[in-house]
């Protein structure tokens, strides 16, 4: 199979889906690598280390999705970007539930392509192995970017995240005890905070509290609960996610009104939707703006600010799924029913029920289609 590693395509996108090293083992089972030239440059990979790796050389984005029989890539693919891929191809990207763009969709339906959500592929124990290594790295660093706009020069509080002897830390609230909240969690206890976490699953929250030895508080996500938190908090961290489908607001304006000025929220949750009323997508090179005085931190892909790390943690784990593909085409689908759960068209049929109740399409059971 001939796969194709385009550029991404958002302008401060700087991660890249398969690495050289990905590509030398796609290369080696007898598979044809095309990648663009620019790929991996924001990551420090240059054309030259995918020569060496096996791969072809493309000097257009258009030339990788014409030739390639499976297309992977971090970010859903642009409109432009639909129109160059041919009929019956394959396409690993994420979906982003909370911006889905219904013509994206739709001209991929059109083109009876098959296509797996990054984001949307389930291990049978309810993981999800690709989102797991990206929600890692974002809550590694979300003590990183509180600490920076807590600061007085960037309009914060003007607190350090541990205060100093003689003067309390930050308090930090977490909604969310996944694996961007429990990473989270844990780097902001060796900053010094003082971390709450808060979610509606007693399973989660046992869990992190297990493991961080009874270092954080834990409580339940109410309404009542999220307000008297978030209310006294100095950092409020959503990292909402509810597998396949938007995010709800679970912080309202109203609370965001009634926190401390200066204080600051990082919605992790903003590509599904985000789970904050007052929140809007940012971007890395202008990643804030403040609402009732309150900075909000809302960038989507937040991995990116560490592209190397991130590209070989993203290449790392969605290099086995793409092999079964790349061997077996839809057949894997059959032996795979992690792949199956993240596969939301099989030959332009919609196979995954959350978007096909967003868009109003119907949903038809993989299970059900050929996959020859």
């Amino acid at each position: 199979m001939i796969i194709g590693i385009p550029k991404e395509s958002l302008r401060e996108e700087k991660r890249v889906a398969l690495t050289p090293a990905g590509a030398h083992a796609l290369a080696r089972a007898g598979h044809t690598i095309i990648a663009q030239a620019e790929a991996g440059e924001g990551s420090g990979f240059s054309a030259e280390a995918y020569r060496e790796a096996g791969g072809d050389i493309a000097f257009s984005a258009e030339e990788v999705f014409a030739r390639a029989d499976l297309i992977v890539k971090l970010m859903p693919p642009t409109r432009e970007e639909c129109s160059w891929i041919p009929e019956q191809r394959f396409l690993f990207s994420a979906v982003h539930m909370g911006a889905v763009n219904s013509r994206v969709h739709e001209m991929l339906r059109e083109r009876g392509t098959t296509a797996i959500g990054i984001e949307l592929i389930e291990d049978d124990d309810h993981t999800l192995p690709v989102l797991t290594a990206m929600s890692e790295i974002a809550g590694m660093l979300l003590p990183q970017i509180a600490g920076r706009f807590l600061e007085t020069a960037r309009g914060g509080r003007g607190i350090l995240l541990g205060g100093v002897a003689g003067i309390p830390p930050s308090h930090v609230v977490i909604i969310g005890a996944g694996n961007v909240g429990a990473t989270a969690a844990r780097m902001f206890l060796g900053a010094g905070a003082s971390v709450t976490v808060m979610d509606e699953n007693l399973r989660r929250l046992r869990f992190v509290d297990q493991q961080l030895q009874k270092r954080v508080t834990t409580a339940l996500a109410t309404p009542y609960n999220i307000e008297r938190f978030v209310v006294s908090a100095d950092v409020v961290a959503g990292a909402v996610l509810i597998h396949g489908r938007k995010a709800p607001h679970v912080v309202t304006e109203s609370m965001v009104r009634a926190m401390k000025p200066g204080s600051v929220i990082i919605d992790v949750s903003i590509d599904q939707g985000g789970c904050v009323e007052t929140s809007r997508p940012t971007t890395l090179s202008d990643p804030i703006f403040a609402r009732h005085g309150v900075t909000h931190f809302c960038v989507p892909n937040i991995p990116s600010s560490v592209a190397r790390t991130a590209s070989h943690a993203f290449s790392n784990t969605v290099l086995p799924f793409v092999v079964e593909v790349a061997e077996h085409g839809t057949r894997a689908f059959r032996e795979s029913a992690t792949l199956r759960r993240g596969t939301y068209l099989c030959h332009g049929k919609c196979t995954h029920e959350g978007l096909a109740g967003l868009l109003g399409w119907e949903y038809e059971s993989i299970d059900r289609l050929p996959t020859a």
